[in-house]
């Protein structure tokens, strides 16, 4: 079966670079993932966090829109618990009025942000308690089916916003089945229940007018180029920065080593860290393809969303390449 192949942009805000910066090269991963063969790019609502500029989501899947074609572009995801379902279904109507038939909606549970940021945001952690709900509520206002007598959603567009929902655990798989939405699992950060949720969802799925199927997408990360010296390097480099950006959290004005960063990672406190990367391919470009067709093949999943972690917007656009044109070389040959 054919994979499917998108990405996942994070939005990352490299060492010396701005938020604008962080914009422009969205633009170019976006671009270089229209020309490459992917269906779709997804932003994360993050907050509060210095390295990443996708907190206000819907806004950069505008402007990218803005600077590209073809390819879908949505939120994988939005936090729902952060927001009213009005007011999503209003910024997701205005943005599928804008682009129609390029527009995604994927859905999360979690804050995506510490308690202090949620207090900030005006939410409380009962907020979750109501997620099937809310989602209910969103899908009615996007649809023209309001469950809230006297209220719509304008502007609301003529075509369909698809609703996807994301998840690291069964809570996920279990309410995405029940709804008959597609469901996408954050294995690029949260492996250990991958099989189980996604075995859950199959199980458990239910046809809607949405979806007939189960449909499974899940996150890899990635790390293409040239040669896997190269790749490993980019690899070693991004993940090291994560590990220093996560300790400086608890230490402010501190700096680490790449010694002692590489001695947290081995000891038991980093090794938990480490394993959240259990994901990840890296090397030549049939390596990484390979490795993504025994990923997919491994949970059978119709869809994977792919993480490019390196530092430089050049190496990410590259591995964005490369694994597309791969990709796209496998499937021709197996044709």
């Amino acid at each position: 079966m054919p994979i499917a192949l998108s990405l996942l942009d994070l939005a990352a805000i490299a060492p010396g670079q701005t938020a604008r910066d962080s914009f422009h090269n969205s633009v170019a991963l976006a671009q270089a993932a229209e020309r490459s063969g992917y269906r779709r790019v997804w932003y994360a609502e993050h907050h509060n966090m210095k390295s990443i500029a996708s907190s206000a989501t819907s806004v950069l899947i505008g402007y990218v829109a803005a600077n590209t074609e073809s390819i879908r572009l949505g939120a994988g995801g939005i936090m729902l618990p952060n927001h009213s379902p009005l007011v999503i279904a209003e910024q997701f109507g205005t943005l599928e009025s804008l682009y129609p038939g390029r527009i995604d909606l994927g859905l999360g549970r979690a804050p995506g942000s510490d308690q202090e940021t949620m207090r900030a945001l005006r939410r409380n952690p009962s907020s979750a308690d109501t997620f099937p709900q809310d989602v209910l509520e969103l899908q009615g206002y996007l649809s023209g089916h309001s469950r809230i007598p006297g209220i719509q959603a304008v502007p609301r567009a003529e075509g369909l916003v698809p609703l996807y929902i994301l998840g690291s655990s069964l809570f996920g798989a279990q309410l995405a089945a029940h709804l008959g939405l597609p469901y996408a699992f954050a294995s690029h950060f949260a492996p250990d229940a991958l099989h189980q949720a996604v075995g859950e969802y199959r199980n458990r799925f239910q046809p809607s007018e949405q979806l007939a199927e189960p449909y499974v997408m899940a996150g890899v990360n990635v790390f293409a180029a040239e040669d896997r010296a190269q790749a490993e390097e980019q690899k070693t480099i991004s993940y090291r920065a994560r590990t220093r950006a996560f300790i400086k959290r608890g230490a402010a004005g501190m700096d680490f080593s790449d010694e002692e960063i590489d001695a947290f990672l081995a000891s038991p406190n980093g090794r938990h860290l480490a394993k959240m990367t259990t994901y990840t391919a890296v090397g030549t470009p049939a390596e990484v393809v390979a490795y993504l067709a025994d990923f997919a093949a491994d949970i059978q999943a119709d869809e994977l969303i792919t993480a490019h972690h390196a530092q430089r917007i050049e190496d990410r656009v590259r591995s964005v390449e490369l694994t597309g044109a791969a990709l796209a070389a496998r499937e021709s040959i197996s044709r």
